[in-house]
Order: C-alpha cells, then structure tokens, then sequence
C-alpha cells in the first residue's frame, strides 16, 4: 500500500510457540497461518525409543526437528511472523537461534502432562521474553480451574492463562492479541521492552 506516494514498510513481529512434546505448536501455528506453514516434521522412528515418551501422546507419528513457521497480516502496517519451536529436549540447542529477536512467546500447556511446559517456562522467565500460558483443551483431558493450573505451574501473578484449541484459528488468534496486550502492558509498566537477543 502507498500513502502519498510513499510505500509502508509493515513491522515485523516475531512470536514464539513453544511447550512440550505432542502439545499443539505443529497444529496451532498452521490453523493460524495465511499461508502455507513451513514445518519441519518427520516420522518418529525406532530410534526416539527411549529418548522421546509418547504418554499422553501415543497416536502421535510425526515431530518438529526444527521449527514450524507461518505468517499472519494484522494490517498493512503490522504482520506476525510464528515460530513453532521443537518440544524434545534434544533439540533445544535450537532455541536460542529462533529466539532471536522475539517480542514474546505462547507457551502451550497440556494438563494430562503438564510438567512438560515447566522448560519452556523457565527458558522465557530468565531471557525475560514476555509470555503467556496457552492451555490447549484436549479431549478427554481432566479439566482444571485456571487458577489451579497457574499455581501449579508456579507462575508470577502477571503471567496471563487462558484455555484454547489449537485447531481453531479464532482460538488462536485470541491466544495472541493476549500475549501482544501482554507485551503491551509490560511496556506500559515500565518493564523494558524484550526484544531478545
């Protein structure tokens, strides 16, 4: 788009997806894509017996082994690029990289496995990358009040929570106009703003 003759340059806004193995980045960055995602899954093999648990999870044949991407247009002046970041231990030597630049992160949560988020938590608390807790609705899953699963997580008061499912695109476009209010009040409290590096 031009205005007055001049082309508008969009800002760029890079968000993490992240949390543990099986939980729904794969599937949350693709309902929320314009586009095509670029994903990075292959077929789990022989060879993650042992080093990748599938409990909770044992339909599950595919992994990330290193990122899942899409892109979404807010307006001509605003688009959000999404990193899905891979769930197994063994590949968080990647995390950093995909980091780079963050203005903030979706941590997806599983209560039938809820420790599995406790990494991805920590990883953001000491980059102090803002985020939020995404606690992705699977069927058959006990359900909790929001309030207990934050106390179990052990989260600061700050940190928002919300349900969703990740293969719903308004659910997951609700996901992140949390995390950006978030970002914003952290700004509008004065913490400085985390563009992490």
């Amino acid at each position: 788009m031009a205005y007055g003759g001049s082309e508008v340059v969009p800002t760029a806004v890079k968000i993490l997806v992240a949390g543990g193995f099986g939980v729904g980045k794969t599937t949350m960055v693709g309902a929320l894509s314009e586009t095509g995602p670029l994903r990075t899954e292959e077929i789990i093999t022989e060879a993650s017996t042992g080093v990748d648990s599938l409990t909770g999870v044992e339909a599950k044949s595919t992994t990330t082994v290193a990122l899942d991407f899409g892109r979404i247009t807010i307006s001509e002046d605003l688009v959000l690029y999404l990193f899905g970041t891979p769930g197994q231990d063994r590949f968080w030597f990647l995390w950093d990289e995909l980091a780079l630049g963050a203005t903030g992160a979706v941590v997806l949560a599983d209560t039938r496995r809820l420790a599995d988020c406790f990494p991805s938590v920590d990883y953001f608390e000491r980059r102090g990358t803002p985020f939020i807790i995404a606690v992705n609705c699977f069927e058959g899953a006990s359900l909790y009040e929001l309030h207990e699963i934050k106390q179990a997580l052990n989260l600061e008061s700050e940190v928002p929570i919300m349900l969703c499912d990740a293969r719903r695109r308004q659910s997951g476009k609700d996901v992140l106009i949390a995390l950006l209010q978030h970002v914003g009040s952290a700004r509008t409290r004065g913490e400085p703003a985390r563009v992490t590096t």
